[in-house]
């Protein structure tokens, strides 16, 4: 497997130069794979490159090494994190074992000393990884699987097989604490097209739902069960909005699974409901999340409430089941998956009718299932059928290939304008998320966290739809407009550094000053002096 990475952070690039060029890393087996001046660019290149170890100064500017190691800790606890400083200091060295950090070391840095605590290190790192695809403990955890009664109710309830009536005495019977008041249902769905060599693809399902039970689970108030070859997860929530917390947290394991474990998982976040017996709504609204990963990409959290909005839901009538999967192509808007769907359709159509009555009833339900389709979703289904005229009419009397082409063009027509209108729910939450930025810049905590809370959408879909329709991360676009009306306050008016940085967000001048001088190349002072010359 890939070597371990590392990030170095210290606020003397010198000793940074120096710790990578004397240490032979990948003969230990690690990698370098950046480096921060100080604790909080550090945080945001652990973000970017997930690392497995940090090694980390105590003493620098704006974010010292012992609160990053408190930060780490809180974010990413699987990190294993290094402590060094010139400062000889008790305490430090008493908080940093409180911190549970991996070792505490004196500057200047002996290389033999760092060879050995990272050979220390590998062997931690490679006992913890084996212990995770070791195939013996997956064999044994899989007949550990939850009690039968317990998994055939849970199923019973995604599937709609339990009436309110005998819901409580089978809860009851086998005893199941399960009091909502929301409910909520997850797919943790494991990807058999990427597994590690020598791994079997079932015993790397079984270490992800037994990752899920350790890190994620305990976390919420949840019943976990395996479905159709999934890890699915009913939570209990006390509020609707706490579904957005929940779907962040299951996007960071995601994120791990596949950096730590080399699997690929997506997880599906159904919609949230009021009553158990409304949990296979959920259900249903998660296996739709789950399959727009096509879409949204994998490793990842999808929230069915977050892409879909209420009105594009997939609403299909009971009569039209059949269509269900040209229905879901439509709305995945994949051209081949859609054109596949279609030819089967009118495959089936001809295979089935033995009469010409027959077809043209089955026809006639074909375009009436259309009808209902596109009015459940508030569209007219007359927009997108071509120059037919009347559907009722026409259709019957096309071909087979006429008739093919003609539902691939008004498949893919209708598929377009459900694509649209998600853009369009998209653009209007980046145009709200900026709104907020110019309304509110000046207030200190505002934040990716303030921001989502706002508009009521985890940090995770909102990020990827923020730099998918602006180029450009939402802090680094809060950074720039903040920036961006500094420069014209310093130019504008005679207030001096510390005021203008409190009016657009900064408590800290020297952390004003450094952002400042980041993006313009020059100090606030320097860049006053060297504007008003001109």
């Amino acid at each position: 497997m890939d070597n371990y990475k590392v990030v170095l952070v210290d606020d003397e690039v010198e000793v940074i130069d120096a710790i990578e060029q004397r240490i032979h890393w990948d003969i230990l087996g690690f990698e370098v794979v950046g480096s921060a001046t100080n604790g909080v660019k550090a945080l945001e290149l652990v973000e970017k490159q997930q690392p497995d170890v940090v090694i980390t100064d105590i003493k620098m500017p704006y974010m010292d090494g012992l609160e990053l190691a408190r930060r780490l800790n809180k974010e990413y606890q699987n990190i294993h994190i290094i402590i060094f400083t010139g400062f000889d200091e008790f305490e430090y060295a008493k908080e940093a074992v409180h911190l549970e950090v991996e070792e505490y070391m004196l500057k200047p840095i002996n290389a033999l000393e760092l060879t050995e605590c990272m050979k220390r290190l590998k062997k931690t790192l490679d006992k913890e990884r084996e212990e995770r695809l070791n195939v013996t403990k997956l064999e044994n955890y899989l007949k550990d699987s939850l009690p039968v009664l317990q998994t055939n109710l849970f199923v019973s309830l995604i599937e709609g097989r339990v009436n309110e009536e005998y819901c409580e005495k089978f809860l009851n019977a086998y005893q199941i604490d399960i009091k909502g008041p929301y409910y909520c249902c997850a797919i943790f769905h494991t990807s058999e097209h990427h597994v590690p060599d020598g791994m079997n693809p079932l015993l790397l399902a079984m270490s992800v739902e037994h990752e899920i039970k350790d890190r994620l689970a305990p976390e919420w108030k949840n019943h976990m069960f395996t479905y159709l070859g999934n890890a699915l997860m009913i939570i209990e929530l006390e509020t609707e909005e706490m579904v957005v917390a929940f779907t962040d947290a299951c996007d960071r394991f995601c994120k791990w699974a596949y950096r730590v474990m080399g699997a690929v998982v997506t997880a599906g976040i159904g919609r949230v409901c009021d009553n158990l017996i409304s949990v296979n709504s959920s259900y249903d609204g998660a296996r739709e999340a789950v399959s727009y990963r096509v879409l949204y990409g994998t490793s990842r959290a999808i929230n069915i409430g977050e892409i879909a909005p209420k009105e594009q839901e997939i609403l299909i009538q009971p009569e039209d089941t059949k269509m269900h999967d040209l229905f879901k192509a439509i709305h995945l808007g994949v051209p081949e998956t859609l054109e596949q769907s279609v030819r089967k359709e009118v495959e089936k159509l001809h295979n089935n009718a033995q009469t010409v009555n027959q077809y043209n009833l089955a026809i006639m339900e074909m375009v009436g299932a259309f009808y209902r389709f596109c009015a459940n979703n508030f569209i007219d289904f007359n927009e997108f059928c071509g120059n037919v005229g009347n559907p009722y009419e026409r259709v019957p009397e096309m071909d087979e290939s006429t008739l093919t082409a003609w539902m691939i063009d008004s498949a893919k027509a209708i598929s377009e304008e459900l694509k649209n209108a998600r853009n369009s729910t998209s653009r209007r939450m980046v145009t709200d998320a900026q709104n907020l930025v110019h309304d509110r810049y000046m207030e200190p905590n505002l934040s990716l966290d303030t921001v989502c809370s706002a508009l009521g959408v985890s940090n995770s879909y909102f990020s990827s739809v923020f730099k998918k329709e602006t180029g450009k991360a939402f802090v680094t676009y809060l950074t720039d407009y903040r920036m961006d009306h500094a420069a014209e306050l310093i130019l504008e008016t005679n207030e001096k550094s510390y005021q203008i940085a409190e009016r657009v967000g900064y408590l800290d001048a020297n952390y004003f000053s450094y952002v400042f001088k980041k993006r313009f190349g020059v100090s606030p002072s320097k860049y006053r002096t060297e504007h008003l010359k001109k």
